[in-house]
């Protein structure tokens, strides 16, 4: 059963009419979507659910997937991958796009290898290690979608590693784009950090002997007050797309755009989004990481209830210049949620309705764990169901 919890209800005096609009934003870009990890907030949306081939934001899946392995322990960053023979035949030189310039039989790890494919974007890096890691890459992009499923990437399918054009088979939208960073963002913070802000990275050499260092494409890394993420994509088929992020005083947004003409207009575009999303809107905090939010019913656990924190600093977002406004929290879950309940585990879901914007929605996890009832108890509790 859908319960729903209501929490409370608040309002502040208005600096602007009560009744004033959502702040207005227009792009160019043909696909275009902006949220508030905070709150949860979309605060701009076009053609969001409208598929189309990522070119190398597909990449962003293949380091989320390996991202899972190092933090689950099945991977050690110091692992070494062989480039195969085959493998570097296929992908160096122009015709294959960005490179890391990856040397036959060379042996790289998996950290410099996830350095080339998130800084350099680097083809060749992305097929090295899918093959490394999976065996081959057929079974690392098996994984992928496995994993893509299970972060609710509804209207995806990846069938390279790389975002290679392959007829459309891999396709992605700018709603599971942006899911997808939100997982990479709080799920992997210490790799997150590590690798998707690096200005520049170094490997290979010319002919002449030289260090090849390349530069980060990341229109806003450098540029935007707190961007640290996360990848471009470029081909003929897909146009020039990106997939930022960025904080500033622990407001973090999420954006993504597709389908853009060029170079010129992707950093624009991204860089007015983002610029945007920070100047016209504000986060009300609401609760602290870890902080309860209320209880929920448990059913056949060794506890009645099970407590619902926040995973993450949690706020309602209102348009900036608005000393407040008025707000109601509630909390859904679908209950008695049943056990065993594993301590973080996603269970109810905190719906803000501010009466301004669409609602707001983030996640609300256990805040410690329930195991199954006793044998007396769950006894116990069918006698009362009988009578």
């Amino acid at each position: 059963m859908k319960r729903a919890v209501f929490l409370f209800s608040a309002a502040a005096m208005l600096a602007l009419p009560a009744a004033a609009a959502a702040p207005q934003f227009d792009t160019p870009a043909p696909i275009a979507y902006l949220v508030d990890v905070n709150s949860g907030a979309v605060l701009y949306s076009k053609n969001a659910d409208v598929a189309f081939p990522p070119a190398s934001l597909a990449k962003m899946m293949e380091t989320e997937l390996a991202f899972q392995l190092i933090d689950s322990g099945q991977l050690q960053l110091n692992h070494m991958c062989t480039v195969n023979p085959a493998t570097w035949q296929q992908w160096h030189g122009p015709a294959a796009g960005s490179t890391m310039f990856l040397s036959p039989n060379e042996q790289v790890s998996v950290e410099n290898l996830l350095h080339g494919i998130i800084t350099l974007s680097g083809n060749d890096a992305a097929i090295v290690l899918a093959e490394c890691v999976g065996g081959n890459v057929q079974t690392y992009v098996q994984q992928e979608n496995e994993l893509a499923h299970k972060l609710g990437l509804t209207g995806s399918y990846f069938g390279t590693p790389n975002g290679w054009p392959d007829n459309d088979v891999t396709h992605v939208t700018a709603r599971d784009l942006a899911k997808l960073a939100l997982a990479t963002i709080t799920q992997h913070p210490k790799l997150y950090k590590q690798f998707y802000s690096q200005p520049n990275f170094s490997w290979g050499k010319t002919m002449q002997g030289a260090a090849i260092t390349q530069e980060n494409r990341n229109p806003i890394l450098g540029h935007v007050p707190g961007a640290d993420g996360l990848k471009t994509g470029h081909t003929d088929e897909a146009g020039y797309g990106f997939v930022g992020s960025a904080e500033q005083n622990g407001h973090r947004l999420i954006e993504v755009l597709a389908k853009m003409s060029s170079w010129d207009q992707r950093v624009q575009e991204s860089t007015k989004l983002m610029q945007w999303g920070f100047g016209a809107w504000q986060d009300k905090p609401l609760f602290k990481a870890g902080q309860k939010v209320a209880d929920a019913n448990v059913q056949m656990g060794s506890s009645s209830t099970v407590p619902l924190v926040a995973p993450r600093d949690l706020a309602v977002t209102i348009p900036a210049g608005l000393l407040g406004g008025k707000f109601q929290a509630k909390v859904h879950y679908n209950g008695p949620i049943a056990a065993p309940i594993a301590k973080g585990q996603h269970v109810a879901d905190l719906v803000v309705l501010t009466g301004d914007t669409q609602p707001q929605t983030v996640p609300l996890v256990a805040g410690e764990d329930v195991g199954k009832a006793g044998f007396f108890t769950r006894a116990w509790t069918g006698l009362k169901n009988l009578l």
